[in-house]
């Protein structure tokens, strides 16, 4: 599809391509050039303190897994349940 660049260096995604993509007003979007094409990406921003637990959680999993202590579930469905619910 052919877009135009216009003043201040904007753009217009075609409508055909934000539908296809689900994408919606607000959303983030990488813009990177790579072997001389303009790339678009999607992306999902977290905000900081929701990685930094992230981190920290894993860092407890790793360590607990390195003393021997792994946790045992009866079923995917329990483990997704705890998963879920943050347990």
């Amino acid at each position: 599809m052919l877009t135009e660049l216009r003043n201040k260096a904007q753009i217009t995604i075609p409508k055909e391509i934000v539908t296809s993509l689900g994408l919606s007003e607000g959303d983030k979007l990488d813009i990177f050039e790579k072997d001389g094409m303009i790339c678009i990406m999607p992306v999902v921003v977290y905000p900081k303190d929701y990685v930094d637990t992230l981190h920290q959680e894993i860092k407890e999993l790793k360590e607990n897994i390195a003393k021997g202590k792994k946790p045992i579930f009866d079923s995917i469905d329990v483990l997704f349940d705890k998963l879920e619910n943050n347990e």
